[in-house]
Order: structure tokens, then C-alpha cells, then sequence
């Protein structure tokens, strides 16, 4: 009988899952992967094969307008590709572990009300990856779930790096610089053996570029130290949501605009950003093809901090070795990746423009003191690898 994992990624209007094979030899195969998309809208399921070739393309009824209602429609099909097969357990990406979770975790009830508490700190996000969860234990109560934290990967970090300098009573719940997109630097840490061997053990910033989006500073493979804090809103400038700026500025919103807390909500997670500075997209693509002077300045307010945090987090690790684009922007887009390498030059990065246009990994000259590289993110594998670690598989 064949047996595989489904490793889901719930987001607000979209459910993305992955099939992975269990495998005969040391790696985890992709046997399908796709998504439903448009829930509460025009919901649509589309999935695809491991050769590109597509499975199922159907639009849904319209009563999907839920993580629920998705999670069943998904349930169905897979009963009706996957007859006579074994669903070994379910991984989830989870946005937000909070201080307890170090590393995946088997799901029960208890921990699900857990990670439901959790909630007003990743309110994007939390609510959606958790949704899954409930409608797996109530449609497949026997099916082992394993949650996958974006938090976990950054929970070794020093205490000066992970200190908030408030009093102290107000953060002894839990209020901490925690970090996100861990599951994808963990992916990129684990491929630099084979991608990058000179960076192995090395000082090396990932760039996580996409519409959410955050720096690394990884030594010997390790979290020291990233851009974001407490909640996802921190660090670099994102789509929707404005990174670091002055909390008194939070503060205005309130007292002085007379804003609810709703509302400061809404600005901080959907209008802000490059959505916010441009007013015409959050699509870094959008805005790369306008010739609008307020999508020049989000573009240009989006390579100036990822570059500033560069500097920033190459003091935090004394030296930089290499930086690793990844993500969305970071794997498509040649000229972010030319703009911010040629911002951090100082550092010692001589940058191979015609290796930027190319398929090749690096894309910096053989002889920078910096390289540079496009390493594509794998966040679903390293989801099946904890979840069959977790179950006691391969």
C-alpha cells in the first residue's frame, strides 16, 4: 500500500497543500501539490502533478467560504485520487509558536487552544493555519498532525537578541522578539551543503523577499539574529505591512487620529508597505513596470532597508561571508536582487550581472569577497521531513 504526508499551508482565501511519497531511499518525493484558492469569493481547486501536469481544475460552489468547507473539499479529493492509499499524518505550517515551541510538535486539543491564544500576534495568519487542524480532528480524528513553527528555527538566539526593552512585568507573558519564515532559512541552511559547500559553517544573511519579508544571519548554519520581532510587522519593508517604524507613530494613530484598535490593525497588516507608499500595488511586479514616481519610491523604500538591515546584521555576525536571496521577490526578480547587491557593495560584493539573468545559483564574480546567491526555498519538504521525523518515519 502506499503511503504518503499532506503538508498544508492555510492562508485567509487560500488552502496550499502538498503530497509527498514516503519514500524507499533518504528523500521525500513530491507526488502532487496545488491549492484552493478564491475561498469566500470564487473558490477553485487546482492541483498538479510532480511533472507539472495538471490533476484537477474545477471551480467550486461558492458556499466555500471557509478554511472548513476548503479542508473538506480537499478531503474528498484526495479519498478519490488516493483510494487505496495511506495518509501517514498531516503537517502544518504554523506562523507563530510562541515561547514554548522550540521544535515541531504532535497537535492535540490542548495545544491547538494553545496556539489559538496566540492569536493577536499573528492575526493574518494564526486564525487560517490553525482552521485545518479542527476540521482534521473532526473529519480524520485518527490522523497524526504534526505542527511546523516559523518561529522554532530563531529560538536560540542570545538573550541581548531576543530582549524587549520594556519593563520588565510587562514581558513576562511572553513579549519577546521571536522571529518569522524560520521554516524556510531552516530549508536553505540544510541545502547549503550541496548549493554552496564555501558557505557551510560560514557567516551568511538569507534574504527572505516576498510579500512578507525578513533577513537572516545565520552562522554555522544557525539563527543569531533576524529582522523580525514580536509580531510579522517588524523589520523590512513588506507588501501590505510597513515594517519597523516609531511605535509613536502607533501612538498618533490613536490619541491624536482618533483610530480604533481595528482599524490601527488594518493599517499595520493590509495598507501599508509598498501598498501604502505607492498606493497602486503590493505586487512588487506592479510596481517595477509603472513609471508612477510613488511606485519608484516604494521600490526604492524597499531595496533601501533590505540594504540597511544588511549592514545591520553583518555587524551582528563581525563579517559577511555570503547572502542567499530567496522567496518570491528574492528567486524573480534580477534587478531587486541587482539593486540591493550593488547597495551593500561596501561590503565586498562584486556582482556578475549576466550570472543574475542566468539559471546558475550564483550570481556574484568568483572572485567577491562577498558571495552572492539565488537558492529557491522548499518550506513544504522541510514540513514533511519534521512531520515524518515526528511520526518516526524516514
Amino acid at each position: 500500500m502506499e503511503a504518503f504526508l499532506l503538508v498544508l499551508n492555510a492562508g485567509s482565501s487560500s488552502l496550499k497543500f502538498s503530497l509527498y511519497r514516503e519514500p524507499s531511499g533518504p528523500t521525500w518525493e513530491v507526488g502532487a501539490r496545488g491549492q484552493i484558492e478564491g475561498i469566500g469569493t470564487s473558490p477553485h481547486l487546482i492541483v498538479k502533478d510532480s511533472q507539472d501536469q495538471k490533476l484537477a481544475d474545477e471551480k467550486l460552489d461558492a458556499s466555500i467560504r471557509d478554511g472548513a468547507a476548503a479542508m473538506a473539499v480537499l478531503a474528498a479529493w484526495l479519498h478519490s485520487h488516493n483510494a487505496g492509499s495511506k495518509l501517514l499524518g498531516v503537517g502544518h505550517r504554523v506562523v507563530h509558536g510562541g515561547p514554548n515551541y522550540a521544535g515541531p510538535v504532535a497537535v492535540t486539543h490542548a495545544i491547538l487552544s494553545e496556539l489559538k491564544e496566540l492569536t493577536p500576534l499573528a492575526p493574518l495568519h494564526q486564525p487560517h493555519n490553525l482552521a485545518p487542524m479542527t476540521a482534521i480532528f473532526e473529519r480524520m480524528p485518527e490522523v497524526p498532525q504534526v505542527a511546523c513553527f516559523d518561529t522554532s528555527f530563531h529560538r536560540g538566539h542570545s538573550p541581548v537578541a531576543t530582549v524587549v526593552p520594556l519593563p520588565r512585568d510587562l514581558c513576562e507573558g511572553g513579549v519577546e522578539r521571536y522571529g518569522f519564515h524560520g521554516i524556510s532559512y531552516e530549508y536553505i541552511a540544510s541545502v547549503l551543503p550541496e548549493v554552496a559547500s564555501e558557505l557551510v559553517g560560514g557567516r551568511v544573511i538569507v534574504a527572505h523577499l516576498g510579500s512578507g519579508a525578513s533577513l537572516c544571519a545565520l552562522k554555522n548554519g544557525q539563527s543569531l539574529d533576524t529582522t523580525m520581532s514580536f509580531t510579522a510587522v517588524d523589520g523590512l519593508c513588506m507588501g501590505t505591512r510597513p515594517g519597523a517604524i516609531d511605535a509613536g507613530i502607533v501612538l498618533y494613530l490613536f490619541q491624536k487620529l482618533g483610530l480604533t484598535v481595528q482599524q490601527v490593525e488594518d493599517v499595520l497588516y493590509k495598507k501599508s508597505g509598498l501598498l501604502g507608499i505607492s498606493g497602486i500595488s503590493n505586487d512588487m511586479r506592479d510596481l517595477l513596470g509603472s513609471s508612477d514616481p510613488a511606485a519608484k519610491l516604494a521600490v526604492d523604500y524597499f531595496v533601501y532597508r533590505a540594504a540597511k538591515e544588511i549592514g545591520a546584521l553583518a555587524a551582528v555576525l563581525g563579517g559577511l561571508d555570503g547572502i542567499v536571496f530567496t522567496a518570491g521577490i528574492g528567486e524573480n526578480s534580477a534587478e531587486i536582487r541587482r539593486r540591493i547587491s550593488e547597495a551593500s557593495a561596501w561590503l565586498g560584493i562584486e556582482f556578475d550581472e549576466t550570472a543574475n539573468q542566468g539559471k546558475n545559483p550564483r550570481i556574484s564574480k568568483a572572485g567577491s569577497k562577498v558571495s552572492v546567491w539565488v537558492i529557491p526555498t522548499n518550506e513544504e519538504l522541510m514540513i514533511a521531513r519534521h512531520t515524518a521525523a515526528r511520526l518516526r518515519r524516514k
